[in-house]
């Protein structure tokens, strides 16, 4: 077992060490972690500087995805978003502002970037629309359309895949896209670390994204706040030289070597008996969704390890059946007016699995259709730059006072902290729709 991050740790809580350092609880048991919580002290590496124990860790890591370089955070791919841009911003070749191609399914740290960093976004709708701000079917051709409507070169395309409610995009042809346009690929694979591991591999590093972020704890047995961000072997060179440089910008000066301690061992794992797992998973996965098929249920979405059941389409509201599941012992990913979600890992047993389709068998269905009464999500329209909006003067109305006006922060719903109305737009009827449904009642306007 290779763990260095861990064996260190663990050697040092043994060690009888009197410890003038942080943290304040000096590894005495009052939450019952604290013997494992230590600082970047002497011999434990720095994690934005690392070159012994953490730099082994993510070299081992590095391995199994088939990177030229993964590097670890303790703050989610939130860090890791924040990263990416910040790297390509750091090694645009020209003195125009950042433009970036994106769908607008993005998360809230997107958004968040795009404010702090100040980039211009273009954003990409599909030609297939969605009545969900969760999912965007987004399409090469759709990329490309977008990239021809520029105007000049984008410095980045950014897709989010898989989706929230599990939709894969088609990685390969989008960089296929990137390539002949002359521009990189970065890939919020937040929900997709374990795609690596499939028989057939769909991770984005391999399909041909310049760099992709993984949260490492949402699929694999890592603790909250664990993410990988990956560069590939076909990124530019000066991604990889500013890359923890870049991290760092964003990043706590204090990780926690909990979730370090907590990637390290899932870096031995994920080299080791992990792919036997997944695949087991994968086909009790395909097996419960044809369970819940032929019970009626409709589901959406091709990711392997996630169930999504399109509730509306079975007469019901996704929340309603979320807490009807919630009497029967069992706790949803997510849901909203349209939808349940279950996101599943080997570490799900076959117990979640037999007490899922049970309490999907016991369930009634009024098929009364009801996905109608959503509309398709509008396009956007802007009237101000993302980060001009957010930084100006704002006020705080009902959203049914809001029309016409200029949304000054970025509204999401959370979860999954996709963005409603993003700084600088109008808020329109539409929008105003769209709000209601995820039941946000106040909103800050110019």
């Amino acid at each position: 077992m290779s763990t260095p991050v861990n064996d260190f740790v663990r050697k040092y809580a043994e060690s009888g060490t009197v410890r003038f350092h942080m943290p304040g609880h000096k590894g005495k048991k009052f939450h019952g972690m604290e013997p494992f919580d230590i600082t970047e002290i002497k011999g434990a590496d720095y994690l934005f500087e690392s070159e012994g124990i953490i730099r082994e860790s993510e070299e081992q890591m590095s391995r199994a995805f088939g990177s030229r370089r993964t590097l670890y955070s303790t703050e989610g791919s939130s860090l890791c978003i924040k990263s990416m841009l910040g790297i390509v911003k750091m090694c645009k070749t020209h003195s125009e502002k950042m433009l970036v191609l994106a769908p607008r399914n993005v998360h809230k740290a997107f958004i968040n970037a795009c404010i702090l960093l100040d980039i211009e976004v273009k954003w990409v709708y599909p030609a297939r629309k969605s009545r969900t701000i969760c999912s965007s079917e987004i399409t090469a051709e759709d990329i490309e359309k977008a990239a021809a409507e520029c105007g000049r070169k984008p410095d980045c395309v950014y897709v989010t895949s898989p989706d929230y409610l599990g939709n894969i995009c088609d990685i390969k042809s989008v960089s296929a896209v990137c390539k002949k346009i002359g521009t990189v690929l970065l890939c919020d694979n937040a929900h997709g670390a374990y795609l690596n591991f499939l028989e057939n591999n769909i991770h984005p590093i391999a399909l041909g994204a310049d760099m992709c972020c993984d949260s490492a704890h949402k699929t694999l047995p890592c603790y909250t706040g664990g993410a990988l961000l990956h560069i590939s072997e076909n990124a530019p060179e000066s991604f990889l030289n500013c890359a923890k440089n870049v991290m760092s910008l964003f990043a706590s000066t204090s990780p926690s070597y909990l979730i370090l301690q907590s990637l390290d061992i899932c870096s031995d794992y994920v080299n080791g008996d992990y792919k036997n797992d997944l695949h087991k998973t994968v086909l009790r996965v395909e097996r419960c969704k044809k369970k819940l098929e032929n019970f009626g249920w409709k589901l959406y979405g091709n990711e392997p390890a996630k169930i999504t059941v399109c509730a509306n389409e079975s007469g019901w509201d996704g929340d309603e059946l979320g807490n009807a599941l919630r009497e029967k012992g069992i706790e949803p990913e997510y849901t909203d007016c349209q939808y349940v979600v279950f996101m599943i890992t080997p570490f799900n047993s076959e117990h979640d699995f037999e007490t899922l389709e049970k309490a999907m068998s016991e369930i009634p269905q009024p098929k009364i259709l009801i996905k109608n009464e959503y509309p398709e999500i509008p396009r956007a329209v802007v009237k101000m730059g993302i980060r001009e909006a957010a930084f100006a003067p704002s006020k705080t109305v009902n959203v049914s006072e809001a029309e016409g006006k200029i949304c000054a922060m970025t509204v999401t719903c959370c979860q999954p902290s996709v963005p409603v109305v993003i700084s600088g737009e109008e808020i329109t009827s539409d929008v105003i729709k769209i709000l209601k449904r995820y039941s946000i009642c106040q909103i800050n306007v110019l």
